[in-house]
Formats: C-alpha cells, sequence, structure tokens
C-alpha cells in the first residue's frame, strides 16, 4: 500500500518528539508513559510501513504469477487446440484409410463368395445329374435283370412243359 499525506504529516508530527526522547533517553533520563507510547507508535507506524511494504512486493508477486498463469493457459489452450487439431486430422485419415481397407476387403470377399456360390451350384447341379443318369443306369440295369429273370423263368417253365410233355408221351 502506498503511503499517503497523512502519513507523512503523522511522522513530521512525531519526529520532533522522538528526536526530544532520544535526547533524553541518551542522557539516562527517565522516560514517561507518553515517551514510551510515542516510542511504540514510531515502532509500530514503522512496522506497519514495513508490512505495506511486504503487502506490495506480495501483491506485485501475486500480479505477475496471475500474468505467468494467463501466459501458460493461453497456452496450454493453442497446444491443445493444436494437438486436438492433429488428433482429429490423424482419426479422419485413419477412418478413411480403415473405410477404404473395409470396402475393398468387402468387395474381395463379395467376388470370392459369389465365386464360391457359382461353384457351389454347379457342383450340385453336377451332383444332381450324376443322381440323375445313377438313377437311370439303375433303373436299366434292374430292367435288364428282371429281363433276364424273365427270360430264364421262361426257359425253365419252357423246358419243364417239355419234359412233363415227353414223360406224358412216354407213360401213355
Amino acid at each position: 500500500m502506498n503511503k499517503t499525506r497523512v502519513d507523512d504529516m503523522l511522522i513530521e508530527m512525531i519526529e520532533p518528539k522522538i528526536q526530544e526522547i532520544n535526547e533524553k533517553f541518551s542522557k539516562g533520563d527517565r522516560l514517561t508513559q507518553d515517551d514510551i507510547n510515542t516510542l511504540l507508535l514510531k515502532s509500530q507506524y514503522n512496522h506497519i510501513n514495513h508490512l505495506d511494504d511486504k503487502l506490495n512486493e506480495t501483491v506485485e508477486s501475486v500480479k505477475n504469477l496471475e500474468h505467468k498463469f494467463d501466459k501458460l493457459e493461453e497456452s496450454n489452450k493453442r497446444d491443445f487446440e493444436r494437438l486436438e487439431e492433429t488428433y482429429k486430422k490423424d482419426f479422419e485419415s485413419l477412418e478413411q484409410t480403415y473405410k477404404k481397407d473395409f470396402e475393398s476387403l468387402e468387395q474381395t470377399y463379395k467376388k470370392d463368395f459369389e465365386r464360391l456360390e457359382e461353384s457351389n451350384k454347379k457342383d450340385f447341379d453336377n451332383l444332381r445329374k450324376d443322381f440323375e443318369n445313377l438313377k437311370v443306369d439303375m433303373e436299366a440295369t434292374i430292367q435288364k435283370s428282371l429281363n433276364k429273370n424273365m427270360m430264364m423263368l421262361v426257359t425253365i417253365i419252357g423246358i419243364f412243359l417239355t419234359i412233363f410233355k415227353v414223360i406224358d408221351l412216354f407213360h401213355k
């Protein structure tokens, strides 16, 4: 805090009394209660001035710290904004890269699945044809077996009839 005119006036008023008390004390005279009170007033005034000086220094120091903190805060804010912008760009770039990669991968797998599906369809169609051919072959084989068995049955029946006829002719 700054000294005022009143402070200076107070010191000017008690200064002659202080000098008088100093002379009295130097001579070894006894001090009165007013003398002691005046000395205490001067001492307190000096102490208050010293505390005011310290307070002024502290206030100035706090102002300097506030200024430094403001600068630091502004600097940090700019740094964080740059960092945020950098990370934002990096993440956007990364996102675009992954998006392209996933789209490419999706197209690749889509083509692979379409080829696999087409291949499986052809394989199932071929398998169906093979089963149909096998069915036709089995029907033909069964038909041949039936025809052969019928021929054999007719031949055996013919042979038995002939044998019975011959036996019947001889027995008569």
